[in-house]
């Protein structure tokens, strides 16, 4: 069995499985956050009961992270709703955005705060909690009416997925980063070339990654239409999650002649910096070839460019250079933001570097326009402005105005298009 049907088999009960196979699969963890949360939690209340209560409190996780910042009353009601039901069930997993405990972005904070463990399943009410199959578990995004079966249950019903295998060898050139390998991958594949598949990311590049750049490769998955993506645990993860967590948990890997529906290798030392052009994420083009394309907005944030390494790499590029155009950075939590603080290159902490470069003020620590947000939502962008991301998603309307044309780019290229003001391949600075 692959890694992906190892995890369903041990977590159904069954010797083995296979795709196609629909079982009932326990849950290692629910996710959900300010946007789905009041949604799930009605669900979960109509069908078992105002008094109703949840199947396991140390296994739901509440993270608020998209409408935080804002004026919008509709924005805070999501969040008082949360705040009420945690209060109600005893929960002990609440990052509430008007305490200390709030987070930030969920898909980078569950596994800051050793929620995820390999050969686990988490099920979150995002699509991009495949985010967490970079450490080993199987993790997938559900809608509502499912998350509010699992508040009650503690179960869910899945068809097993057939795993697409992707083995980038290599060594990594200083100018790539993982943003650049997956824009590459579904270029190629197309954004329906893995639906309802399993993508498992393997070889000598992959292990190279860091767990922060792992993370970025499988939270894009789904932008190709996967069930979930994942990587083999290995000491990096171990390492990783024993730091975070003294919950025990048993690591699985698949078998190495385990079928797969298909295989591509990549060389990722032949690559080049790519970006996605409007309005789709397999929408690829060389950076060298969209130069004449001027930006009117850098953002450098959210789940695949708001991390601590992401700020580093932008900041190798942006030191002792000024930007051109409008440049905002948005953390991605508040463990990211104190490393902007702590982390130096040649003694400059990262946020003097980006002060002294003329970016605005950076932003506290959420989801912000990545998912356009209310009409005050740091970043949004209005009318048809022409911005460079480091977000997922390039969606018509995505980051707030729909005539707006987003290129997701990875942060060195984003910080090279912030000094230049047009789109610039990272190799020319």
């Amino acid at each position: 069995m692959t890694l992906t049907e190892k995890i369903l088999a041990r977590e159904s009960g069954a010797k083995s499985v296979a795709p196609g196979d629909n079982i009932w699969v326990d849950v290692g963890i629910l996710l959900t956050h300010d946007v789905c949360g009041p949604g799930t939690i009605g669900i979960f209340q109509r069908e078992f009961g105002k008094n109703a209560k949840v199947f396991d409190r140390e296994k739901v996780v509440i993270l608020p992270d998209h409408y935080i910042y804002t004026a919008d009353e509709k924005a805070h009601r999501n969040v008082d709703t949360l705040r009420a039901f945690v209060k109600e069930q005893g929960l002990p997993y609440f990052y509430d955005p008007g305490t200390e405990s709030y987070c930030g972005v969920c898909h980078v904070a569950l596994p800051e705060l050793g929620h995820v463990r390999p050969g686990e399943t988490i099920f979150g009410t995002d699509s991009h909690t495949c985010t967490h199959g970079a450490l080993g578990a199987f993790s997938t995004g559900i809608g509502n009416t499912d998350a509010g079966f699992i508040l009650g249950t503690g179960k869910l019903l899945v068809k097993v997925p057939p795993t697409m295998r992707f083995v980038l060898e290599g060594e990594l050139p200083a100018y790539l980063s993982a943003k650049d390998l997956i824009l590459h991958i579904i270029g190629d594949i197309g954004v329906d070339g893995a639906t309802y598949c399993a993508m498992e990311f393997a070889g000598s590049a992959i292990a190279s990654l860091s767990i922060d750049e792992r993370c970025t490769i499988c939270n894009m998955a789904v932008e190709a239409g996967a069930k979930n993506g994942i990587i083999a645990p290995d000491k990096k993860t171990l390492d990783y999650v024993n730091a975070r967590t003294q919950k025990p948990f048993e690591p699985l890997y698949g078998d190495a002649d385990a079928k797969v529906v298909s295989e591509r290798v990549y060389n990722v030392s032949k690559l080049e910096p790519v970006v996605a052009r409007p309005h789709l994420p397999d929408n690829k083009a060389l950076a060298r070839d969209c130069r004449d394309v001027k930006i009117d907005q850098v953002y450098i944030g959210s789940c695949t460019g708001g991390k601590l390494e992401d700020f580093i790499m932008a900041a190798h590029i942006i030191k002792g250079r000024r930007v051109a155009i409008r440049t905002l950075l948005v953390p991605a939590t508040r463990t990211v933001e104190r490393g902007l603080d702590e982390t130096r290159i040649d003694g400059q902490s990262l946020r003097q570097i980006f002060e002294a470069a003329g970016v605005e003020p950076i932003a506290p620590p959420s989801c912000a326009a990545c998912l356009g947000g209310p009409i005050d939502t740091f970043g949004r962008t209005h009318g048809n402005e022409v911005v460079v991301s480091t977000t997922n998603r390039n969606f018509i309307g995505r980051m707030g105005s729909k005539d707006a044309q987003i290129y997701l780019a990875s942060p060195y290229t984003a910080a090279a298009t912030a000094v230049t003001g047009h789109i610039t391949d990272p190799r020319d600075l």
